[in-house]
């Protein structure tokens, strides 16, 4: 009789462990149903669809650590996914059925919140949204905001290091996390959850995990950091002449109050128009239609701070300079909202008007509009009619510099050139020695750029920490580092 094909024998290890699993996390805990776990199998942006014989959804760090123990003695890997919103498909599992997912959507209790420390001890499972509701009920404030905060959870927010409209002022992820709890790929249990602002004890183990996309370990705790709740805010939408126009204006915010500066985004007029044909209900706030757009929010935990007179200062002889060619200042919550819906909706209005090709990229600050610029005719040399839509945190240099298909061509040829567009574009970032994954990641996109970019010893260093923390690559593997530096 013929051997058993490796294929068949990889499928019939994640199947042969399920009845095992099942007697750890219960019936709620293991969907083995297609139509259940068909969601979970395919990306947000459907650039993959994979395959799965289960989705495993433990209720807590003992029972994830007994599952990742069996899975560790059997050999098959795990997929690590939280809200399942990655831009990169970092969670989504091969389309030969040999990855079993794990979910950490049942593990989603905040635990604690500590409004004199200024921390809160939180469940990977919990979604972003979630988890800032909490703090502003204890008068706190969780500043990591993002566009997909409804769905995306707490661990993957951590394993993918997200960034978001306020890093210009409270940095990334990485940046408020105080302490984790991890299970590793043998399934041990890392208690890191310490509240210390100043822990000077070796190497700071947490960070190697923040950022590893499920590489290394599963995040299922964390302990972060808040801030005081904002008393005053002040959000205003620009139109600009262009992008060399809009960091003239965040020089001037900079000079005028850095430490109000909360927020400061780019849009570009592209896309603004985009997000006003396909988002109902969006308005455009000003009468100039521009090139580009910029949003500015400041806020202080200060009552009756100002902000309002102070914007209206920057804005006046910013609007005398030519800097400005238009301006509009919420007056009330509910126009703030409306200000960022027309920047949080930039992505969704994309996927509406047709086939994209994202980069998320960043410079140095200084170097936006010069990129921008140079990036744009590159890609319209590249393939002529092709619509740049850049937009994103200019505060910080990190800009999404996406490519709309030119009108009237086939939307799969047009995803079919992702990597030549991706390099066209990347080739540019290098120029300026910036990044061709500023914060969405690396999934199972981009590995195979890492080896040009983040070649020889750092690369090597990544690859040796994968085999002293995942020796028998479980966890994620092909991710974040490519095949051929996982052996």
């Amino acid at each position: 009789m013929p051997d058993t094909p490796p294929m068949t024998r990889i499928k019939s290890s994640a199947l042969a462990l399920l009845p095992a699993i099942r007697s750890i996390v219960g019936d709620p805990g293991l969907l083995t149903d297609i139509a259940d776990t068909a969601a979970y199998a395919q990306d947000w942006r459907k650039l993959y669809t994979g395959h799965t014989a289960a989705v495993i959804r433990p209720a807590n760090t003992a029972e994830l650590s007994a599952v990742v123990k069996l899975a560790a003695a059997a050999g098959v890997a795990l997929v690590p996914q939280g809200g399942n919103t990655s831009m990169v498909g970092g969670a989504t599992p091969l389309e030969n059925g040999s990855e079993l997912i794990l979910s950490l959507t049942r593990m989603n209790r905040v635990r604690d919140i500590d409004p004199l420390d200024m921390t809160m001890t939180i469940e990977a499972g919990v979604t972003l949204k979630a988890a800032q509701n909490a703090a502003l009920e204890a008068g706190c404030m969780l500043p990591l905001s993002i566009s997909s905060e409804g769905t995306a959870q707490i661990g993957g927010v951590l394993a993918t290091n997200a960034g978001g409209n306020n890093t210009v002022r409270y940095g990334n992820a990485r940046d408020l996390v105080l302490g984790l709890e991890v299970v590793l790929a043998d399934g041990e249990i890392w208690n890191g959850l310490r509240r210390l602002r100043k822990d000077n004890t070796g190497y700071c183990l947490r960070q190697l995990f923040v950022g590893s996309e499920g590489t290394l370990g599963v995040i299922t705790t964390a302990v972060l950091k808040l801030v005081s709740k904002p008393r005053d805010i002040a959000v205003a939408f620009c139109a600009v002449a262009d992008a060399q126009a809009a960091l003239d204006l965040f020089g001037r915010f900079q000079a005028h109050d850095a430490a109000s500066l909360q927020a400061f985004e780019l849009m570009s007029g592209l896309g603004i128009e985009f997000v006003l044909r396909h988002i109902q209900g969006a308005v455009l706030p000003v009468a100039t239609k521009a090139p580009f757009y910029a949003l500015v929010e400041l806020a202080t935990p200060r009552p009756d701070a100002g902000l309002r007179a102070s914007l209206e200062a920057v804005l006046e002889g910013a609007l005398e300079a030519g800097i400005v060619l238009d301006a509009a200042i919420a007056e009330s919550e509910a126009q703030r909202a409306a200000i960022w819906k027309l920047r949080e909706e930039h992505t969704e209005a994309q996927k509406r008007e047709g086939a994209s090709v994202k980069n998320d990229i960043s410079v140095p600050v200084s170097k936006v509009p010069a990129f921008i610029a140079r990036a744009t005719a590159a890609c319209e040399k590249l393939i002529p009619g092709v619509r740049a839509v850049p937009f994103g945190h200019m505060g910080d240099g990190n800009i999404h510099f996406n490519l709309e298909q030119p009108l009237g061509v086939d939307p799969d040829w047009f995803l079919a050139q992702d990597h030549a567009i991706m390099e066209c574009v990347n080739n540019v970032v290098r120029d300026y020695e910036g990044s061709f994954s500023a914060e969405h990641g690396i999934g199972r996109l981009k590995p195979y750029m890492m080896p040009d970019w983040r070649g020889g010893s750092e690369l090597a260093m990544m690859q040796r920490i994968k085999r002293v923390l995942d020796p028998l690559g479980i966890l994620n593997p092909g991710r974040v580092l490519p095949k051929e530096h996982l052996v």
